[in-house]
């Protein structure tokens, strides 16, 4: 037996046999060609090959996964638009007298290198997609029709690398697991894992001699073990099978609402990032979006976007959502999560910096152009918006003079737009204490356990060193949430959690028992945190 340890992308146990896939070698071989506008048309014509088979998965991926999920493919059909992309190919044909898949596998090369270099997770992962798409011209050009698996039994498939278009042509029945060595829990095919609701791992190193052997993946522990021995086969069949039980189980609540046994309705909401995961979101019997965390929208573009773009990602939502609360949190960039465009000067101790509202207050071009678009997008759904890294009054108002100044130009222009609620993330020990003030300012306050623990005990939640010592159960974080709740409903404000501490169900007795309204966790807890509100009675 041998055990390979790497990182988990999601949770779960899968135990079969491996499929080792390993792409067909694309030798891009240079020629020198004669007639370049020929060889310029036949490079538009794969493009736009290119894009109707991306039109085609999108479509599969729709049926398949949902709207979330098939994001993906408009992210790809994007690439092939994008003028950087494309000037760098034609040039090379025109300047160099070259074949168009030289050309194609030269760009992906620099393109997905430069990715690659960049210091933040997500922007590495868009490297992938650069290699996917150019990977896919380039077949085209070779009259290659793309990846064909065959086999009519489950298995796990081990890879170097997957990429999204790989992923979604395979038959989900019959994927039992990710396993990959490149490629982060970030990036696209992780997300598509999540989306299937499949165990999947990252980092760890295969090998073509797998192929075919029997195989547990654990995603809990984040490790894989080839030929495992007869123990360990019969203890995790074992816990597949409780997974299984468990998982019916919590199935079983779907529809059910998370109501206390004494009769009180929690507010239980999902996490997410993107619009790819508000499938899983609604999938897991989401009652509302109770933090989109919309920097990962500045954290995967190449420069600022747009007011359109947000626009549109944030109208996508809300309908999906469907009347259902969607809370955007703005622009919360700075400290560990960073965009090189903004470039924010290299801080000391960037936690406490220059970041969140801090920018937006400082630069409101920024910040007005994603009100904008958040007050538009407001039209198509219930929206509500709140704002980090609040520590006094003063901004709480400098906020709502901005947000007055959006909807009188949005009116002026005669744009249409819906009734925003205004809230503030309380996540600073000087927030908590002006808690009584701060709510008289706005229509609720979420809680972020993580930020707010870090700050309260002074250990930076970075820092392993400091594990040890880190508690979030701590006493004095406990004080804080309670005087929050207590201080946000003397004047009619809603409270929630949205920190990782909304998903610890060893205190969702004491969150429901201190007054919290709304518990917003990762969409794969949802079911879990329902199943304890529904055990609690507030009456005892």
């Amino acid at each position: 037996m041998q055990k390979i340890e790497g990182k988990s992308v999601f949770g779960g146990i899968a135990i079969g046999k491996i499929r080792f896939y390993s792409r067909e070698d694309r030798q891009v071989v240079r020629r020198h060609v004669k007639d370049i506008n020929e060889e310029l048309e036949r490079f538009d014509k794969a493009k736009t090959e290119a894009m109707c088979q991306l039109q085609i998965l999108h479509e599969k991926a729709v049926r398949e996964v949902g709207d979330g999920a098939a994001e993906i493919f408009e992210v790809h059909q994007k690439v092939i638009k994008d003028r950087d992309y494309i000037n760098s190919i034609t040039h090379m044909i025109e300047a160099e007298k070259i074949n168009s898949e030289y050309a194609v596998a030269c760009t992906s090369d620099n393109f997905s290198q430069m990715f690659e270099a960049m210091d933040d997770d997500y922007m590495r992962a868009r490297a992938a997609d650069i290699r996917d798409v150019s990977n896919r011209i380039i077949d085209i050009l070779h009259g290659k029709s793309g990846l064909k698996m065959t086999g009519s039994e489950p298995v796990i498939i081990v890879a170097d690398e997957l990429v999204p278009s790989e992923t979604i042509q395979l038959d989900k029945n019959k994927v039992l697991s990710f396993v990959t060595n490149k490629g982060s829990v970030n990036s696209h095919t992780s997300i598509l894992a999540r989306t299937m609701n499949i165990p999947a791992l990252t980092g760890i190193l295969a090998s073509k001699d797998f192929d075919g052997k029997t195989a547990i993946v654990d995603g809990y522990k984040g490790c894989i073990y080839i030929e495992p021995d007869e123990v360990t086969f019969t203890e995790y069949e074992e816990k597949k099978k409780n997974d299984a039980e468990k998982r019916k189980l919590l199935e079983e609540l779907k529809g059910k609402p998370a109501v206390t046994i004494d009769g009180k309705q929690i507010m239980l909401y999902a996490n997410i990032g993107s619009v790819m995961d508000v499938m899983s979101a609604l999938q897991n019997d989401a009652g509302g979006i109770g933090l989109f965390r919309s920097e990962f929208l500045y954290m995967e573009s190449i420069d600022y976007p747009t007011e359109e773009e947000q626009f549109n990602i944030y109208k996508t939502v809300a309908r999906n959502m469907a009347g259902k609360r969607v809370i955007i949190r703005t622009l919360d960039i700075g400290a560990d999560k960073q965009a090189d465009y903004f470039h924010l000067e290299q801080e000391d101790n960037p936690a406490m910096g220059y970041r969140a509202i801090r920018i937006c207050l400082d630069r409101t071009d920024i910040f007005k152009t994603q009100l904008k678009a958040i007050y538009r997008a407001s039209a198509f759904g219930k929206i509500a918006v709140m704002f980090p890294m609040i520590i006094s009054v003063d901004e709480v108002r400098r906020i709502k003079k901005i947000v007055e100044e959006v909807k009188e130009e949005l009116k002026n222009n005669m744009v249409m737009y819906g009734e925003v609620e205004l809230g503030i993330m309380i996540e600073t020990p000087a927030a908590v204490m002006i808690s009584d003030l701060l709510a008289k300012e706005v229509d609720f306050f979420s809680i972020g356990t993580n930020d707010l623990t870090q700050y309260t005990l002074a250990i930076d939640r970075q820092n392993s060193r400091l594990d040890n010592i880190y508690d979030a159960h701590h006493e004095a974080v406990m004080r804080m949430i309670k005087m929050t709740v207590e201080n946000g409903h003397k004047e009619g404000c809603f409270v929630g959690i949205c920190g990782e501490l909304a998903a610890d169900t060893t205190l969702t007795e004491t969150f429901l028992r201190m007054g919290i309204d709304e518990l917003s966790v990762s969409p794969g807890m949802l079911l879990n945190v329902k199943n304890e509100i529904r055990k609690v009675d507030l009456s005892k």
